[in-house]
């Protein structure tokens, strides 16, 4: 049985304040209690703030490479604990140990020495016309992450707040808290000055309301749904801070007339299925020309059936549970709905996978005879659930494309790269992979439309956290 009961704040780990409660830490795979997490109140938000607000002037006048050796640091210790957060990962929402180890906790250290990487070369200080442009770090920074990829979204957002001299608060999603509570161990360890890097847990409408609303707080960098991220941005607006969000997505995966099927289909569907479904840039609507649209299906069909689903801690096992009572019951809901509007089942379906009585665990599941307008095919799943549609020509499929109130992410499978990039060019996304090509953490990373603004990763991650002084004269 975990016990996650105190905070991080000042440098040292605190007591809630009085009126704080406990939540369960569930099990994603039993559904049992494996831990219990205590949650906050405003009171705690207002000791953590107050701690980041009497740390900035130090820490945001503190040097480059003060900065660059604080991140070797923290990516040292982070390294060094690599297994215990693939551990912490795989148990509070049951992702499978291979994608625990190398994807999940792995990319945290990837976002670290990408930052670091970014901040060696950040032009800080430049020199235009007659006057002297200086990026100065915006004051104390509200992080609030998800549960999906905690450890990436974590590190996206702390690595580039501390490189642009913000101090943080930072509010990890109270359903994947056992490794955050490691980071926060290894922020400790490695001497991080006090005040600079705060952690306390809670609900979104308590701990989540009280930073995004609070005088003292600067910024709020919020990666979560669109609907978290409007109340966060209404809950902002009366101190005008800024506020920069990743927020939801339905991506379309174009594929190309030219592309070979077999391999875009099988890609598309690997894609869509990782992490559970639970990803923001997985491509969940599979645009295929319609003359082969049958074959298609059958493909994608297959690759579905032969995903295996199953215990988390088994090597063999490539899909692990939905990471939560609430989000499995809506995936459950949404293919039901799925069924209801018309669209044909070709693999998975309702219910858990045959062999598994217990746990939040879907069935990886293809919708055929998908029409845009469809439930499914407009709304965030987040889930194993995969829609394909036909289109006709070229113009269609990048209408269906853009088609969405989303722009997080797209992808196109085409033999002819040339032709591949203008396509991308026409689609409303922050975000276009072709060919299956990985994420790249270098290289700036945001949506359009409600997806969200702002931009992490890179030194686009950095400016994020930055005002423009001009001085001239």
């Amino acid at each position: 049985m975990k016990l996650v009961d105190k905070f991080y704040i000042n440098g040292q780990w605190v007591e809630p304040a009085p009126g704080a409660t406990q939540a369960d830490i569930i099990d994603p795979t039993s559904e049992a209690v494996a831990g219990k997490l205590a949650m906050g109140t405003a009171a705690d938000v207002d000791h953590a703030v107050a701690a980041a607000r009497a740390a900035f002037p130090a820490w945001s006048a503190s040097s480059r490479a003060d900065r660059i050796a604080l991140l070797e640091r923290i990516s040292a210790a982070y390294q060094a604990r690599l297994p215990d957060l693939a551990a912490a990962v795989r148990q509070e929402i049951g992702a499978p140990v291979t994608l625990a180890t190398n994807v999940q906790a792995a990319i945290g250290l990837g976002q670290l020495q990408a930052t670091l990487q970014a901040l060696r070369d950040f032009e800080f200080e430049s020199a235009r016309g007659k006057s002297h442009v200086l990026r100065e770090a915006i004051g104390v920074a509200a992080l609030i992450t998800p549960w999906n990829w905690p450890l990436n979204q974590i590190a996206a957002k702390v690595a580039p707040a501390l490189a642009a001299g913000c101090t943080v608060v930072l509010k990890p999603s109270e359903i994947a808290p056992l490794d955050a509570q490691i980071f926060a161990e290894i922020m400790d360890a490695v001497g991080t000055p006090p005040g600079v890097f705060n952690m306390v847990f809670g609900e979104g409408g308590v701990v989540g309301a009280a930073l995004s609303s609070h005088r003292d707080v600067d910024m709020v960098s919020i990666t979560g749904s669109t609907r978290a991220g409007v109340e966060v941005a209404i809950s902002a607006a009366p101190t005008v801070k800024r506020v920069a969000q990743e927020l939801g997505g339905k991506s379309p995966l174009i594929v190309l007339d030219d592309a070979d099927l077999q391999a875009a289909v099988s890609c598309g569907v690997a894609q869509c299925m990782m992490n559970s479904g639970q990803t923001c840039i997985a491509p969940t609507r599979m645009l295929v020309p319609r003359g082969q649209y049958e074959q298609a299906v059958q493909i994608a069909a297959a690759v579905a059936n032969a995903v295996k689903v199953g215990d988390p801690a088994d090597a063999e096992t490539k899909m692990g549970p939905i990471s939560n009572r609430g989000q499995y019951d809506k995936v459950q809901r949404m293919i039901g709905v799925g069924i209801e509007e018309g669209a044909r089942v070709a693999a998975g379906g309702l219910g858990r996978p045959e062999g598994l009585e217990r746990g939040f665990y879907a069935r990886p599941t293809i919708f055929a005879d998908v029409r845009n307008d469809m439930t499914i095919a407009r709304e965030e799943i987040f889930g194993p659930v995969l829609c394909v549609l036909a289109y006709d020509t070229e113009e269609e499929a990048v209408a269906i494309a853009n088609d969405t109130e989303f722009g997080l992410a797209a992808y196109i499978a085409s033999s002819n790269a040339g032709r591949a990039r203008k396509v991308a060019a026409r689609l409303r996304a922050g975000n276009v992979r072709i060919n299956g090509a990985m994420l790249d953490i270098t290289a700036p990373f945001g949506g359009y439309k409600t997806s969200g603004n702002g931009r992490e990763y890179g030194p686009e991650g950095i400016a994020e956290f930055l005002e423009s002084k001009t001085v001239t004269g």
